[in-house]
């Protein structure tokens, strides 16, 4: 599809999960699977592929900020073993799967960024 596109920011499009290009049209269908095309704009999107980014990505943040503070939290309360684990497990998950949609949105949304000619060939 031809026309003017304005340049979206790709974390302005990567946080609002929505299409790298227009910026209106959802990027995913599901909550992990990418749409087949944008529904405002029309770009097809079965060229982008995120691979493993988004999940190593949010492995090494969350080890970054969530250690320091399991380590902290344990040496400050006196928590049975169990409690920590059951605990740590809720936090990591409920941040992994509240950040693993955007962060794939970001992805994609940069390598749309820097590599607009490919993604666009075809259309």
């Amino acid at each position: 599809m031809t026309g003017y596109h304005p340049n979206i920011s790709p974390v302005t499009a990567g946080l609002r999960c929505a299409c790298p290009r227009c910026s209106r049209g959802k990027l995913f269908k599901g909550f992990l699977d990418v749409a087949e095309r944008c529904d405002a704009c029309g770009l097809d999107f079965s060229k982008v592929d995120s691979g493993d980014g988004p999940a190593v990505f949010l492995i090494f943040i969350l080890n970054f900020l969530i250690v320091p503070m399991a380590l902290w939290v344990s040496m400050s309360v006196d928590w049975p073993l169990w409690l920590h684990a059951i605990v740590w497990s809720v936090v990591v998950t409920g941040l992994t799967l509240g950040m693993l949609r955007p962060a794939k949105a970001l992805v994609i949304a940069q390598q749309y960024r820097f590599r607009r000619s490919e993604l666009e060939s075809g259309e």
